[in-house]
């Protein structure tokens, strides 16, 4: 996959490729990772913290209890 580096304000910026922007769930505003190492650039999507996850729960998406069966030892419930 190339891509190109353009001038942006007094920096460089890389366009992603909408494919791996897709895929990866990225769009604009998303929060990446980049990391440096040894001459190379590696980018990864940010991954979402626990209250970054819990924020996404709404009473329409939230499901129902779970059955895990009967308690096979000494659990109480």
């Amino acid at each position: 996959m190339q891509t190109v580096v353009q001038k942006w304000g007094n920096s460089l910026g890389l366009r992603i490729p909408s494919l791996w922007a897709k895929d990866n769930n990225v769009r604009s505003g998303s929060k990446i990772e980049v990391i440096v190492e040894k001459g190379k650039i590696t980018i990864f999507p940010q991954k979402k913290s626990l209250d970054d996850m819990l924020a996404m729960v709404t009473p329409e998406n939230i499901h129902s209890e779970v059955s895990t069966g009967n308690a096979v030892g000494k659990e109480e419930w």
